[in-house]
């Protein structure tokens, strides 16, 4: 795509972490890019905001209460940025916003697997996805990129480490990949024992050292799930298997991923962390544009330092590699158990290794389908959800 060309984007969850930066670096280019919609779960006051500011056809609000206080609020006279902005509520709508043809670029930077179904309507028109959401392809990896290769749709990865391993290929052959060598910051754990970490509260593994980001992904930092989803997220985007993957705990964050080839040369993406850099790169990919992001001074790295992951301390990792090793729908209980034990470790119903625990068990129990259709996961996916809640009782 011309870079002379006004790109329009529809970013799905807009006041989090990621869509909030990417709203940034609009803000940044406003000659290069153009909001067509707008979805939020609850964050009514931000997304107002942004709707003054980026004037969208469309905004969605996933949540019932919340779309119902926004269609109100659209009646009262004093709010005029409202009046032409249509608004939708629910998975439909993201659905709808997911699928129109106007679109460029469709940011999925909504939390959790309800980033499947838009993310599937969107590669049905080949738009580009400038993936944030790792759940759509933990729980449908397989699915997801064969109908990107149908239709011809580009997934371009917007995390930090899996952009950066993008960025390593670039020009290479993946068929020379020999490692995928995947940084992790090691969390707000790193270098406790299991007894440390007995009695964590959830306060203590919200304070994540590097990175400023939601309670669900901070929460996944902490027992390290968010780097086992995303081993499982980089096979499906790199093509290598499991035992091809090597997380290294990498507390300075300076190096976001590195690619090892078979004649044993090794890539590495280095920058500040900042996630507008991967955000911006893969709104505008293949180019790079200027920004006025903070530049790294290679002279101020005394050094960089590197450990293995303790799988013992941190079992929700070895949880993560077990269900990819194994495929089928483990990858779908995996991460639907998660997502609702991190909900229950944040309302201090359940302790910190209760959550690989009873993962664990879902991954033991359930019924295993070795090649799901989509139906199959999300029914898989159900299930989970209503196993967890009956045994956390």
């Amino acid at each position: 795509m011309s870079l002379n060309k006004l790109k329009t984007i529809s970013i799905l969850g807009s006041t989090g972490s990621i869509g909030t930066q990417t709203l940034d670096v609009v803000r940044n280019h406003p000659d290069m890019f153009k909001v067509e919609s707008l979805s939020v779960n609850t964050n009514i006051d931000i997304l107002i905001e942004q709707i003054k500011e980026f004037n969208p056809k469309t905004v969605v609000v996933y949540n019932e209460k919340s779309f119902e206080q926004l269609t109100k609020l659209k009646k009262q006279e004093n709010i005029t940025c409202l009046k032409s902005i249509e608004i939708l509520k629910g998975m439909d709508g993201l659905i709808k916003i997911s699928s129109s043809k106007t679109i460029d670029i469709l940011v999925t930077a909504v939390v959790g697997m309800i980033g499947l179904l838009p993310t599937m309507e969107a590669i049905k028109n080949s738009t580009t996805i400038a993936l944030a959401n790792k759940e759509t392809l933990v729980t449908a990896g397989k699915l997801v990129m064969e109908a990107a290769i149908k239709y011809n749709a580009k997934i371009l990865p917007v995390d930090s480490e899996h952009s950066a391993i993008f960025q390593c290929l670039n020009g290479e052959n993946y068929k020379e990949i020999d490692k995928i060598l995947l940084t992790a910051s090691g969390g707000p754990f790193r270098g406790k024992s299991k007894g440390d970490l007995l009695n964590a509260t959830k306060d203590s593994a919200l304070k994540h050292p590097k990175w400023n980001m939601g309670k669900k992904i901070s929460i996944d930092s902490s027992t390290l799930m968010n780097k086992g989803l995303e081993v499982i997220e980089a096979k499906w985007l790199f093509g290598v298997e499991a035992d091809d993957i090597i997380v290294h705990v990498h507390p300075e964050s300076l190096i976001h991923s590195m690619v090892q080839f078979k004649d044993s040369s090794i890539i590495a993406q280095i920058g500040c962390p900042d996630m507008r850099v991967p955000i911006q790169y893969a709104m505008t990919y293949p180019n790079r544009i200027e920004s006025n992001f903070k530049r790294l001074d290679l002279f101020e790295i005394s050094s960089l330092h590197f450990e293995k992951p303790d799988l013992e301390v941190f079992p929700c990792l070895k949880l993560a590699y077990k269900a990819l090793k194994h495929g089928g729908t483990d990858c779908a209980v995996l991460n639907a158990a998660n997502e609702v034990l991190v909900e229950k470790f944040l309302e201090d119903r359940i302790g910190f290794y209760d959550i690989p625990k009873f993962i664990e068990y879902a991954l033991n129990e359930h019924t295993f389908i070795e090649n799901p259709n989509l139906q199959e996961i999300l029914e898989v996916d159900s299930w989970t959800r209503d196993y967890i809640e009956k045994i956390v009782k």
